[in-house]
């Protein structure tokens, strides 16, 4: 997976969001409130261009005193719904 060309992740009203930008985002029309961790992975998704829920999993481990289940499926959730709202390719 990785995250589709035209969306960037911006502090806007000290609050990170999603937004589409360029012709990549044309039909987006939406911003997207990240929490903490849910910015530090789309930042780590970036970072790694191709990515995969366990590269992710890895990432927030290394970052966070988490127990790897939980954050294995507090990653795949992210990525759901990152894919549900079509950001991710």
């Amino acid at each position: 997976m990785r995250i589709k060309n035209g969306f960037v992740l911006r502090e806007v009203c000290g609050e990170q969001v999603i937004m589409g930008e360029g012709i990549g985002a044309l039909d987006f029309g939406k911003l997207l409130c990240l929490n903490e961790t849910a910015a530090f992975l789309w930042n780590a998704a970036v970072e790694q261009g191709d990515f995969t829920v366990d590269s992710l999993t890895e990432k927030l481990c290394g970052e966070y005193e988490v127990e790897r289940s939980r954050a294995e499926a507090d990653v795949q959730a992210i990525v759901d719904s990152w894919q549900k709202v079509n950001v991710l390719e």
